[in-house]
């Protein structure tokens, strides 16, 4: 036991050295990703290199569903292509010839980060996944995503396919206004079913935060080899609302709740390890 906690106090101190030779004016978390920023009450407070083109990986998904919202009936059935069948990464499972809704393949997409789900939606808005990137596209110039471009709908490591923390933080703004999104992105669980009834899949939030962090509502991970370790967290205490934006960050959970944790402590008067 004793061992243990001088193991403990001894990498504590460690990390407070690093964290104090790395630290900024504006940037009190040094190296915690490649990128972050920290929104409070829509107020941007810190952040670092949130202007640098990354990979977004699946925090794609955040505008894939946004344009699905807006532009499919929710009730509609999908029938998933082969083309969809056939993406990688994470997925359903779904099969050429399966029938879904469009609220079932968003919950899968939002939720469960799906690819096949993902695609399938793409397809049926636009008719392909290249025709509904030019929507993506299109739709990122409208919020004024100035430096992100879309390559696929599901966060692909593509060349050319790049985004900021701070073009995220402002899709995440916009993705939450709409009710059924943020509805979505806050639940922990769930499962979804094909049309006919005949598959059923469980869902569990890849946003390891929903449940376990107090406040936390949303909204969207990623990974890829490219990317890293990403996240777009958003908590709620109170009247108070923190928004997080971390792009390839190794110790995305721990350090999260490390950011959220100082974020509300912030102009408080509430004690903080950091500012």
């Amino acid at each position: 036991m004793r061992a243990g906690l001088l193991l403990g106090l001894c990498l504590g101190v460690v990390a407070s050295a690093a964290w104090a030779e790395t630290a900024r004016p504006g940037d009190p978390f040094g190296n915690v990703a490649a990128a972050y920023l920290v929104k409070i009450d829509g107020r941007e407070v810190w952040s670092r290199n949130a202007d640098a083109t990354l990979p977004p990986a699946s925090l794609t998904k955040m505008m894939t569903a946004l344009l699905v919202l807006e532009r499919a009936d929710l009730r509609s059935v999908v029938t998933v292509s082969r083309e969809a069948s056939r993406e990688t990464g994470t997925r359903l499972g779904l099969a050429p010839g399966d029938r879904m809704t469009v609220l079932e393949l968003l919950a899968a997409t939002l939720i469960g980060s799906a690819n096949d789900a993902c695609h399938a939606l793409a397809e049926h808005v636009a008719g392909s996944e290249t025709r509904f990137v030019d929507l993506m596209n299109a739709r990122a110039r409208e919020v004024g995503l100035r430096g992100t471009r879309f390559a696929n709908a599901c966060g692909h490591d593509t060349p050319g396919m790049l985004s900021t923390a701070r073009d995220l933080a402002r899709l995440a703004e916009t993705a939450m206004g709409n009710p059924v999104f943020a509805k979505m992105a806050g639940l922990e669980d769930g499962w979804v079913s094909t049309a006919d009834a005949g598959k059923k899949f469980s869902l569990g939030n890849k946003n390891l935060l929903i449940g376990r962090y107090r406040g936390a509502i949303g909204v969207k991970t990623g990974f890829t080899g490219s990317a890293g370790r990403c996240l777009v967290a958003l908590a709620e205490r109170g009247r108070k609302r923190v928004l997080l934006v971390l792009l390839n960050a190794p110790d995305r959970w721990w350090k999260a709740e490390e950011i959220l944790d100082a974020a509300f402590a912030h102009g408080s008067g509430a004690s903080s390890a950091r500012p």
